[in-house]
């Protein structure tokens, strides 16, 4: 991966967390939580498509289910 990816990479999360605002706190959660975890796939696996693909699905699940319900 080139320096340039990383940089792009993080603008583009918080782009898309940026429209978070009107959201509830479940869907808040879940939408970080898979940012975060396609992020971290990605960087572990090296840019892998699958990796990035896992880490957003385990990342959304592990947002969404640690969001207390009333």
């Amino acid at each position: 991966m080139n320096k340039i990816t990383y940089p792009v990479a993080a603008l583009l999360a918080v782009s898309l967390l940026a429209g978070c605002g009107s959201m509830n706190r479940t869907q808040r959660n879940t939408a970080i939580g898979a940012t975060a975890g396609a992020v971290l796939g990605s960087v572990l696996t090296d840019g892998s498509a699958l990796g990035t693909v896992g880490g957003a699905a385990v990342g959304g699940v592990i947002g969404n289910q640690t969001t207390k319900k009333h």
